[in-house]
């Protein structure tokens, strides 16, 4: 195998494949959806609480407050825009520091705090903003706080918002469209077109160009998942996690994708084809939405694997080292796709010979 030939290959189907305006609408499609949850919903999900402040009279609050661990904090310039922020549910809480709050606090008085939440902000940050509040008046007091907080997240706890349920389906679009129908429609226009018989006459082999336009699916589903991802916000406290898990999975998507392409001989069983699985690889996607439902039943799909360590990291916080052991199940199923894809792609030379 040629690397440079194949290096060749992926960037010319990298530049022409999806420049076909029906590839270009399935590819867009993730994106409107993830477009219309932002408008719907805001951001997909908020791992940590928002507070906002305004200072009215240069506290030594100020610094203590835009150093809080876990939470991202915001100073605004007046108490309007605060009540605004807050009741727009751009911040979970609000809180205003009145002029000559320090000294009336060190003086043993009870100075008013006024400080405002979000109705739309969840319990769990409303709490965490609560006690880091409270800790922080102490430590202005000169007192040690009275306990250590920890929070202890239960493996079972109540199921997630409806908005952050929807991630595993726009994930799976993400993926289905571009890491499935960018390589397998490529693949299939070169048949129809019989310009895959004219490169296969070049010095290039029929792995050469599956690998070519493998990567393009995995670089077209990997940047799709992660784009509609920012769009809406998402944060995770492992990064550097969440790409390796995009990128395995990607892997997994585009064999899929060359697995149809290579069965389908033209766009209409193409299309027969994706259809007809489509039901089964979402299957796993509709749990997510409904979680009373037995969880059991999704594991049962090997789509699950590969959208299952995404939602771990996105939803439950997880890190890389939690999720290996389903990144392992998907690695495994990519490797046992190589000797089909073997197999249907010298079908497929045999038939154009």
């Amino acid at each position: 195998m040629n690397l440079i030939r194949t290096w060749q290959i992926f960037r010319k189907d990298l530049a022409i494949g999806p420049r076909s305006p029906l590839l270009i609408f399935m590819l867009l499609i993730p994106l409107l959806m993830a477009l219309i949850m932002q408008l719907v919903f805001g951001a997909l999900v908020t791992s940590q609480p928002r507070l906002a402040y305004v200072d009215e009279g240069n506290s030594e609050l100020r610094p203590r407050l835009e150093a809080l661990p876990g939470t991202r904090v915001s100073r605004l310039d007046s108490a309007q825009l605060l009540l605004r922020a807050v009741e727009a549910n751009d911040h979970d809480g609000g809180i205003i520091l009145p002029a000559g709050f320090d000294q009336a606090l060190r003086s043993g008085g009870k100075p008013p705090l006024q400080l405002y939440f979000s109705g739309e902000s969840y319990a769990m940050n409303r709490l965490m903003v609560v006690v880091s509040i409270l800790d922080l008046m102490r430590a202005l007091e000169g007192r040690q706080p009275p306990v250590t907080v920890e929070l202890v997240k239960l493996e079972e706890g109540p199921p997630q918002p409806l908005h952050v349920r929807f991630v595993p389906v726009i994930i799976f679009f993400s993926f289905a469209l571009a890491g499935i129908f960018a390589p397998a429609s490529m693949l299939v226009d070169e048949k129809v077109q019989r310009t895959l018989t004219a490169v296969l006459a070049t010095p290039a082999s029929m792995k050469e160009i599956l690998l070519g336009k493998g990567l393009v699916g995995v670089v077209l589903s990997f940047a799709l998942a992660l784009v509609s991802l920012l769009l809406n916000g998402v944060r995770v406290g492992d990064f550097g996690g969440l790409l390796v898990v995009l990128l395995v999975v990607s892997v997994f998507w585009s064999c899929l994708g060359l697995i149809i392409g290579l069965l389908a001989r033209n766009p209409e069983m193409l299309f027969a084809v994706v259809k007809g699985a489509g039901a089964f690889f979402f299957g796993p996607a509709v749990f997510y939405i409904f979680p009373d439902w037995p969880q059991w039943i999704a594991r049962m799909f090997p789509s699950f694997w590969a959208i299952d360590p995404l939602w771990q990291l996105i939803a439950n916080d997880a890190e890389l080292a939690d999720v290996l052991p389903s990144l392992a199940i998907v690695a495994g199923m990519c490797l046992l796709a190589i000797p089909a894809i073997l197999a249907l792609s010298r079908r497929t030379v045999s038939q154009l010979a």
